[in-house]
């Protein structure tokens, strides 16, 4: 989510570096007006993501960060959660439950991963936990004696000083298996250098296999499937990705990854691609971090960027794949946490080719994040509790 470190070193290191705003961090011009429609004013709880089972026009499922998922059904916010894990949950700041990701058969089997936080009795340790549930006889209703344990990471102790990026995201990619990303574990700087490390799953996005092997098998194309680093690793090198998204449509990877203390970056890649290294801690953005020891040879170079001038934290979207609104197909929103504005821009043949920084009809706040449902449509997420759905100006 939100990872924003005071800027106290902030004038120190542009020195250093010899950095400035520069046009990859300028804001981009400002375009016509972006319609956001409310689809829910009240009645959640910090609602950090927004998803629908493959197919299912009449559904969207709201996670609350307290650990809820609510399901909004033709328009209307049920009473009764889908899942409660309330109890199971360490939540605040930037722990909780974090996501929902429907299995692409979920239509005949059932099954949905959800990725949280939790801490052992002591309170001294802090688990992300990737977990499977089933749904109950009633489809708005899951079963909680199904939970299955597919994956539990350890971070970083003590947990007073990183109680930060645990990333947060898991989703299907196009290729039938489940992604989750992770953060590097916390504090400020990435003390440890987990995210360059092969042999840790922090900092990394991971991708495993969860139709074969007992709770999951590692997929052939992973690149330390059989040595070199652990297995799970899809690509490494990040701080935060605290969302990512696929566009199936031209088969790429987009990456937000939230900056440290100067800059905020989205990085596209080939879905298909796996053991890229997109930088941190080497690079902040496009630029060095540790000036002492910076070489950006080998690394995946972040497509836009914009300085803290502009926002603390960047909260990624999707691409634009829906019907409703035509002029939108194929651009990436985005927002930042901090600042509320709506931006986007479009991606083709290895480049950027248009940029746009949008009029909204109503103040966002603190924009937490984006979801998408089953016909390609997008939704933005507010702390206050909004939902609202994104549609071009009349």
């Amino acid at each position: 989510m939100t990872s924003h470190q005071p800027l106290t070193r902030a004038l120190a290191v542009l020195a250093l570096l010899g950095c400035s705003n520069s046009p990859a961090g300028a804001p981009p011009p400002t375009g016509t007006s972006l319609r956001l429609l409310p689809i829910v004013t009240s009645g959640l709880s910090s609602p950090v993501y927004l998803a629908a089972p493959p197919g299912d026009t009449a559904r969207l499922f709201v996670v609350e960060q307290p650990g809820r998922i609510r399901v909004v059904q033709h328009g209307q916010l049920l009473g009764t959660p889908f899942l409660d894990i309330t109890s199971r949950v360490l939540s605040g700041g930037e722990e909780g439950l974090l996501s929902v990701a429907f299995h692409p058969r979920y239509g005949t089997n059932h099954y949905f991963y959800v990725d949280y936080t939790r801490s052992n009795t002591a309170g001294d340790t802090v688990y992300t936990m990737i977990e499977r549930y089933s749904v109950s006889a009633d489809s708005n209703v899951a079963d909680l004696a199904s939970r299955k344990v597919i994956l539990q990471i350890t971070q970083p102790q003590p947990v007073s000083m990183y109680p930060n990026h645990k990333g947060g995201l898991v989703m299907f990619g196009p290729d039938g298996m489940l992604y989750i990303g992770m953060g590097d574990g916390g504090s400020g700087g990435d003390p440890q250098n987990r995210a360059q490390n092969p042999d840790s799953l922090l900092g990394k996005l991971l991708r495993i296999d969860v139709d074969h092997g007992d709770p999951y098998a590692i997929p052939a194309g992973n690149p330390f499937a059989t040595s070199g680093g652990a297995p799970e690793i899809w690509a490494l090198g990040l701080r935060n990705p605290w969302r990512f998204a696929f566009d199936r449509a031209a088969g790429l990877l987009y990456i937000a990854d939230v900056g440290q203390d100067l800059w905020e970056e989205v990085s596209v890649a080939p879905a298909g691609q796996g053991g890229l290294n997109y930088g941190w801690r080497i690079m902040e953005g496009l630029h060095c971090f540790n000036p002492t020891s910076c070489s950006s040879t080998g690394l995946v170079q972040p497509v836009v960027e914009y300085s803290h001038a502009n926002g603390c934290s960047i909260t990624g979207g999707f691409v634009y794949r829906g019907t409703r609104a035509p002029s939108l197909v194929g651009q990436y929103f985005y927002s930042d946490y901090c600042s509320g504005w709506m931006r986007s821009f479009s991606y083709a043949n290895g480049a950027v080719t248009g940029q746009t920084s949008w009029s909204l009809n109503v103040s966002l706040g603190n924009v937490l994040s984006f979801g998408e449902d089953s016909a390609g449509e997008l939704y933005v997420l507010s702390a206050g509790g909004g939902v609202y759905r994104i549609a071009p100006a009349p």
